[in-house]
C-alpha cells in the first residue's frame, strides 16, 4: 500500500475505513463519507466506518456516482486506495438501475433488466422466479402488480435494486392547503418535500427523509400533503403521536377537524385523512388469525401513506407494505438504524433516502438545540456487586443498569438545573417507580392512562411541574419543546436508534437559552458499559461527542 500524505482516513479492501478523530480534517471527511457509509466503532482515537451495498445504493438513489465516491477516498485517503476496492464500488453502485419495473398495459408492468443475463439469473432464482411471468423480449418479462412489492423484496436480498417507475394510483382526492399565515416551512423542510416528490413525476413518491427529531418531520408530513392533495392514512407509534399530528394538521393547514380521523384502540375513525398506528394494524387474537384491522389499508382508496419513525417498522408491517406499492410512501424518521438489520426492506418497500443532513449542520443554522452529551460513570453500588458477578449475561445487564449508586447522581443533576424542564428517562418499570417514589416526581409508563398522560405533559409544558419520570414510552413522538435536559438511567441493551430518539426529546429549538444537556448514566466496568459503546455510534456519525466523567469528575466539571 503506497503512502501518499498526512490524511486522516484510512481506506481498506474490506471496504472499512478508520478515521482519525484528532486531525484537524475530522469534521470535513467525516461529513464528506457520511453520504455512503455508517459508522461501526468510536473509540477516543479512531472510528472506523464500513461502506455496504445499502449504503452505496442510498447515496446512488441521491444522485452520488461511483466517481464520485472514489474521488472523495482518494482525496482524503493516507494511502493510495485498493484497486480491488475501487472495483467493488464500481459494481455495487452499478447495480443501482440495472433493473426497472415499468408500465406494459393496463394489466401488467414488465421487469427490465440490462442484459438477457441478468434476466436469466432472476428466472432461475428461487426467491424471483416464481413471480415473473411470460417474456416479452430477452431483456424483460411480465410481471403483475400485485407481486410488484414482494419482488422488489427479493431482488434486494440477491442484491440487485430494483428501480421502481411503474407509478402510482392518484387516490381520492382532497384539498390540503398549509395555512400560511401560522407559519413559514423552512429551507431545508421544502427542500425534503421536493426531493422525495420530484415534481410528481415516477421517479417520485416512494422515499425517506431523515432529519434531527425537533427539526419539523410531521412539517415535512404536511407539506408533501399540500402537493400531493389526496387522501392520506399516516401510520404513527401511538396515541400520543396520534393527537399530536392532528394538533398540528388543524393548527398549520385548513383541514377541519371533521376531515381527520383517529384509528386506534379507542376510536376507529375512517377519514380522508387518518391517522392510526402500527400496532393497531399489527393486531390480531392469535398468531395465526388474520390481522383484525388490515383493510383500512386495502379497502380505501389512499393516495398516499406516511409512515412516522419509519425505522420502527414492524416486521409484519413490511408483508403489509408489499402490497401498497401502488401508492406513494414517505417514510419519516431521524435514523434509518435498524437493530434487525432490516434496512433493505425499508428500501425497497418503502422507498430509498430521498433526503439527509446532518443534525450539526441543523443545529448551527439555529432550527435546533445545541446539545451537549455526557456520559456518567457510577460504579455499582457494594451490596450489589457479588449478586451481579453471580448473574447471567442478561441479568447482569439489568442490575448494572438498575444498580442503586445512580440515585445519589440524579439527585445532584436535578440540583444543578433547577430552573430547567428535566426528563428522567428508563428502560425498567420497578426502576423509574422507585426513582419516582423516592424523590416524589410524577411519573409516565405504559400503563399510565392517556388522559393522565396529557394531563402530565400539559402541567410539564406550562412550568406547573419541572421535572418528569418517563418509561420507554415517551422514546418517541412527545412534543415538549422546553425540555433542555435529559437524564437517561437505563436503556434497551445497545440500541442506537434509542439513544437518538432519547437525545431527540431535548433538541425543539428553546424559546430562551437554545442549549440542551444530556446526560447518560452507566455502570462503571459493567455490561452496561459495554453497550453504551454502541448506543453512541449513530451520535457519534452525526458529529456529537460524549464528555466521559466519574461521578467525582461531575461534580467538580465546569
Amino acid at each position: 500500500m503506497q503512502y501518499i500524505s498526512e490524511n486522516p482516513l484510512i481506506v481498506q479492501s474490506d471496504m472499512s475505513m478508520l478515521l482519525e478523530v484528532n486531525s484537524p480534517l475530522y469534521e470535513e471527511v467525516r461529513d464528506a463519507i457520511v453520504p455512503f457509509s455508517e459508522i461501526v466503532k468510536t473509540p477516543e482515537h479512531v472510528h472506523t466506518y464500513r461502506i455496504s451495498a445499502i449504503s452505496l445504493w442510498n447515496s446512488a438513489s441521491a444522485g452520488l456516482n461511483p466517481d464520485q465516491v472514489i474521488e472523495r477516498l482518494n482525496k482524503y485517503s493516507r494511502y493510495e486506495i485498493s484497486h480491488n476496492l475501487i472495483i467493488g464500488i464500481r459494481e455495487l453502485m452499478g447495480r443501482y438501475g440495472r433493473v426497472k419495473i415499468e408500465n406494459y398495459d393496463k394489466e401488467n408492468f414488465q421487469l427490465s433488466t440490462d442484459n438477457q443475463v441478468l434476466l436469466e439469473l432472476f428466472l432461475h432464482t428461487d426467491s424471483v422466479s416464481p413471480y415473473l411471468g411470460e417474456l416479452i423480449s430477452p431483456c424483460s418479462c411480465l410481471l403483475q402488480p400485485l407481486y410488484r412489492g414482494v419482488v422488489k423484496q427479493a431482488l434486494i436480498k440477491i442484491g440487485y435494486p430494483a428501480i421502481d417507475i411503474a407509478g402510482y394510483t392518484q387516490g381520492e382526492s382532497l384539498e390540503i392547503n398549509i395555512n400560511e399565515e401560522v407559519f413559514s416551512p423552512r429551507s431545508y423542510q421544502i427542500m425534503a418535500r421536493d426531493s422525495f416528490y420530484k415534481g410528481g413525476t415516477v421517479l417520485g413518491g416512494n422515499g425517506v427523509i431523515v432529519l434531527p427529531c425537533g427539526a419539523g418531520k410531521t412539517i415535512v408530513g404536511m407539506l408533501t400533503m399540500s402537493l400531493i392533495k389526496t387522501h392520506t392514512i399516516i401510520l404513527t407509534t401511538g396515541i400520543t403521536a396520534i393527537r399530536q399530528w392532528k394538533r398540528e394538521l388543524l393548527e398549520k393547514t385548513f383541514l377541519t377537524e371533521n376531515l381527520i380521523g383517529e384509528y386506534s384502540g379507542e376510536l376507529k375513525e375512517i377519514r380522508p385523512i387518518t391517522i392510526s398506528t402500527y400496532q393497531i394494524l399489527t393486531h390480531r387474537k392469535k398468531t395465526d388469525n388474520e390481522f383484525i384491522h388490515f383493510q383500512l389499508l386495502n379497502n380505501h382508496p389512499w393516495g398516499l401513506i406516511i409512515y412516522d419513525e419509519v425505522h420502527l417498522l414492524p416486521a409484519q408491517m413490511f408483508r403489509f407494505s408489499a402490497s401498497l406499492q401502488g401508492v406513494r410512501r414517505l417514510g419519516l424518521t431521524a435514523t434509518l438504524v435498524r437493530e434487525d438489520g432490516r434496512e433493505d426492506d425499508v428500501f425497497s418497500l418503502i422507498g430509498p433516502k430521498s433526503f439527509d443532513i446532518p443534525w450539526r449542520v441543523i443545529e448551527k443554522q439555529g432550527w435546533i438545540a445545541q446539545a451537549k452529551c455526557f456520559e456518567i460513570r457510577v460504579p455499582i453500588a457494594s451490596e450489589e456487586q457479588f449478586t451481579y458477578a453471580t448473574a447471567d449475561k442478561k441479568m447482569r445487564f439489568r442490575i448494572a443498569s438498575e444498580t442503586s449508586s445512580k440515585i445519589p447522581v440524579i439527585k445532584y443533576l436535578l440540583s444543578q438545573h433547577k430552573n430547567e424542564l428535566i426528563l428522567i428517562i428508563g428502560q425498567y418499570i420497578a426502576q423509574v417507580t422507585k426513582i419516582a417514589q423516592e424523590m416524589k416526581i410524577p411519573i409516565i409508563t405504559g400503563s399510565t392512562s392517556q388522559k393522565r398522560r396529557e394531563e402530565l405533559y400539559s402541567k410539564f409544558k406550562n412550568g406547573e411541574i419541572t421535572v418528569l419520570v418517563v418509561s420507554s414510552v415517551a422514546n418517541f413522538a412527545i412534543d415538549l419543546p422546553d425540555a433542555s435536559v435529559a437524564i437517561q438511567v437505563s436503556g434497551k441493551f445497545g440500541s442506537r436508534q434509542e439513544e437518538a430518539q432519547r437525545l431527540g426529546r431535548i433538541l425543539r429549538p428553546k424559546s430562551k437559552r437554545n442549549q440542551a444537556m444530556f446526560y447518560s448514566l452507566v455502570t462503571l466496568e459493567t455490561e452496561e458499559q459495554d453497550f453504551a459503546l454502541n448506543r453512541q455510534l449513530f451520535l457519534t456519525e452525526q458529529g456529537y461527542e460524549y464528555n466521559i466523567l466519574t461521578t467525582e469528575e461531575l461534580i467538580s466539571y465546569k
